[in-house]
């Protein structure tokens, strides 16, 4: 069965694929696979550049299956097409939850592991290191679970360059709740003194902004909470004052989208995210950007970002600092450094948007950023000195996919440099 698709999750990138596949088994999904020249997943199309596209596409959402908890392992093995709010309701409902959740819970769980999609917390790593297991259909038809800690390093950051992913099984905790508490107008001196110290006031911290004005717009904290026990949070916090209303990420739009705040404790999966699953947070038409950095750096990268405040705040709805745990996924954006990462929501302006990004990574370049796999940069990367594994994906590519058919524009700049 074909469809036709046209435009990602906001509306601002239109893929040139003519079709997009939906197969109901996985006989069909294999038959497609190894008949089609060129072909790539896509998943929820939260993505804002090339990264998903190809001549034709496949969406797995249609093949059978359904969440798997194995409560003596704690694992839960679901379909790739899954929505991470999805899971997390069935999580929740059977006493077990994830380690961390992105903003958004509307993605799928194996379009946010392939681009190392994260969450935030100095403690906590992308969402892709919570993968165990992983099983994808290659290129030449072959049913493929990778469960080694070792390759798993290697592939489960795979930018859709290895295979169409069926399943993933992910590592699950006992369920736990979280407060949400919002603080206000936190001046530079008082971030800048002390990055690391801001981001790790809770679980989870996002500092936004619009690097312009004499403090940042809000800081907010989700505590994680023990058992029995409420906590409590100062009213202020680094000089912030907590707000007494609900409030948006984005200045002046309606927070009625967002999980509750106010310190009110309550699950895991209804305070990780900003957004509530049961809305669209927002009506799209946006382009996204983001930047990760070794977190020793933050002070200076967010300085830098300072110095372009102006032209930044003229072009972006809302700009997020937050923080990821290194890990050892090879293509992940945090392997080998504790990073902080700085977010831009940005307005559907794409040459306007072009020319900043262009201006932020000259502004940026002697911090080695490494942007997200998803979303908008420049057109040119070192990418084999920003990721010293990249020449070893290079060789999964040529032995999980040795027809090449999942190669496409975007993969070929990547594996420019190795191969």
């Amino acid at each position: 069965m074909s469809n036709a698709v046209d435009l990602n999750w906001s509306g601002t990138y239109r893929y040139h694929a003519d079709v997009v596949h939906r197969p109901t088994s996985l006989a069909e999904l294999r038959q497609l696979v190894t008949t089609r020249d060129r072909l790539r997943a896509v998943g929820t199309r939260h993505s804002f550049n090339d990264i998903g596209d190809s001549a034709e596409l496949v969406c797995v959402a249609d093949l059978p299956g359904a969440p798997e908890l194995d409560t003596a392992r704690g694992r839960v093995r679901v379909p790739a097409g899954v929505r991470y709010g999805d899971l997390a309701v069935f999580l929740e409902r059977h006493g077990w939850a994830l380690g961390n959740l992105a903003s958004l819970p509307h993605i799928s769980v194996a379009g946010s592991v392939a681009t190392a999609t994260h969450g935030s917390g100095n403690a906590n790593r992308s969402l892709a290191s919570a993968v165990t297991a992983m099983r994808l259909v290659t290129s030449g038809g072959d049913d493929v679970l990778i469960d080694d800690a070792d390759e798993l390093a290697g592939t489960v950051v795979h930018l859709g360059g290895l295979g169409v992913v069926t399943e993933v099984e992910l590592a699950v905790e006992p369920t736990y709740r979280v407060r949400q508490d919002v603080y206000l107008d936190l001046t530079w001196e008082a971030l800048l003194g002390d990055v690391d110290s801001v981001l790790g006031a809770g679980y989870s911290v996002s500092v936004m902004t619009d690097f312009t004005g004499p403090a940042v717009q809000s800081v907010w904290v989700k505590s994680r909470l023990e058992p029995g026990t409420d906590a409590t949070m100062p009213t202020e916090l680094f000089g912030a004052r907590a707000a007494t209303v609900p409030l948006h990420p984005t200045r002046g739009n309606d927070p009625v989208h967002c999980t509750p705040q106010l310190g009110l404790p309550g699950p895991w999966c209804d305070r990780l995210p900003h957004f509530l699953l049961a809305f669209t947070p927002s009506s799209g038409a946006e382009i996204q950007s983001e930047y990760l950095f070794d977190r020793a750096h933050a002070a200076q990268v967010i300085a830098a970002l300072r110095g372009l405040g102006d032209r930044i705040a003229a072009t972006v709805k809302s700009a997020e600092i937050r923080s990821v745990a290194a890990e050892e996924l090879w293509l992940s954006p945090a392997y080998g450094r504790d990073s902080a990462a700085v977010h831009f929501t940005w307005w559907p302006a794409s040459a306007a948007v072009d020319a900043l990004v262009s201006d932020i990574e000259a502004a940026l370049a002697e911090f080695d950023v490494r942007p997200h796999w998803a979303k908008v940069f420049g057109p040119r990367r070192p990418w084999a000195e920003l990721y010293p594994r990249l020449p070893d994906f290079a060789a999964l590519v040529r032995t999980y996919d040795g027809r090449g058919a999942f190669r496409n524009a975007f993969l070929d700049r990547v594996l420019a440099d190795p191969i």
